[in-house]
């Protein structure tokens, strides 16, 4: 057992499987994820090329091009800085670039704002990146190392989500695997063209008009749509040598549940706590947690939820004049039962969410009362 916070979990994946390249630029708090890694570096603990680049912007860039020169690229960042990026991430997504990017989730501005919530990632959803969401630093470590291999497999790019500093920066306890095991896992990367071979050469990126982009968009939307058969396989291969069993979403004590939450990251933690004590109390009560986010895993998520009586969303974003994002899709899920469904935004800005909320939460259900649109907010 080691002792790390989520942003030494990042860099001890990125260590075990060691990518060829990574660029980097500080911003809080994934800084401390890259700070962990330029030791390994400095160390020579790991055959990375880092590059320390001048933004966010030229990180992502920087990355593309090691990608589409065929070697294995990674990099991380939050809010503003993923903000910096998205130009580039329709880029890396559009050329089928396999690249792994670790996220520390905080909240956009403005006004600036320092701490976890899902604003950053939310707003990079249809960009054409496979998303996954961490509930603490084990899986962060598990989903990095998972993320490499899924990414490389379907040629489509990946995010790892961990909550800012709630994650990133709090000591959990966690299992590491051997070094040979990560790299025999991920094994080597090894594309069958790149831009740097000149006995094959080829063009990346080229202008697409009317006559050709649509069918790269379409190719897109198929290669997606492949993700969630091939996560759950690459999770049972992985399952095989951690013992550590993982899906498109996790199911705690909801299958006989009459009132379920469902939420991502961090917070599922204190759920889980909540729906022990009032399981205790003979409460039929239980959560999903959604860790594969995109593409979404409609059928996974309706088997799952509609059994219920009702249903609470928690999402830690809003999307200002529509549904919260986490809830829109539970929503498309369910749209074909009886389910009652309830949307609640929690945590914007870093603001702290108690299991006395979850149980106020998980009463209202039960005595079916309307659920407040927001949780822990001042009048």
């Amino acid at each position: 057992m080691n002792v790390l916070n989520g942003a030494e979990s990042a860099a001890y994946a990125m260590k075990q499987i060691n990518p060829d390249v990574v660029a980097a630029y500080p911003i809080t708090p994934q800084t401390e994820i890259m700070m962990k890694f330029a030791e390994f570096v400095a160390n020579k603990e790991v055959g990375t090329k880092m590059v320390l680049v001048e933004s966010e912007h030229s990180a992502m860039s920087a990355v593309v091009g090691a990608s589409a020169g065929g070697v294995r690229a990674m990099t991380a960042s939050s809010s503003a800085g993923l903000a910096y990026m998205f130009e580039v991430l329709g880029i890396a997504s559009g050329l089928r670039l396999p690249i792994v990017m670790n996220i520390a989730n905080r909240a956009l501005s403005g006004p600036i704002n320092i701490h976890c919530d899902h604003s950053d990632s939310m707003n990079c959803k249809d960009s054409g990146w496979i998303q996954l969401y961490s509930e603490d630093s084990q899986e962060v470590y598990d989903n990095t190392i998972i993320g490499v291999k899924l990414a490389e497999k379907l040629h489509l790019p990946l995010m790892v989500m961990q909550d800012g500093f709630i994650t990133s920066h709090c000591l959990q306890n966690i299992e590491l695997i051997k070094d040979k095991t990560v790299s025999d896992f991920v094994g080597a990367y090894n594309p069958e063209t790149n831009l740097l071979n000149i006995n094959k050469p080829i063009t990346i990126g080229p202008l697409q008009l009317p006559d050709y982009l649509f069918e790269t968009k379409r190719q897109q939307a198929e290669a997606m749509s492949l993700v969630e058969k091939e996560f759950n396989s690459v999770c049972r291969e992985y399952e095989k040598i951690t013992g550590r069993k993982y899906g498109v979403i996790e199911e705690y004590h909801s299958r006989d549940a009459k009132q379920v939450i469902v939420v991502l990251n961090s917070a599922a933690g204190t759920v889980k706590t909540v729906v022990n004590e009032l399981r205790k109390n003979g409460k039929k009560v239980g959560l999903v947690k959604v860790k594969l986010f995109r593409p979404f895993p409609y059928e996974a998520v309706n088997k799952a939820l509609s059994g219920a009586e009702s249903v609470v969303v928690l999402d830690r974003s809003e999307s200002f004049g529509a549904n919260p994002p986490l809830y829109s899709e539970i929503s498309n899920s369910l749209h074909n039962t009886s389910v009652k469904l309830s949307s609640v935004v929690f945590g914007l800005g870093g603001r702290d969410l108690f299991e006395t909320d979850i149980k106020t939460i998980f009463e209202n259900m039960i005595s079916n009362k309307k659920q407040d649109k927001y949780v822990g907010v001042r009048e």
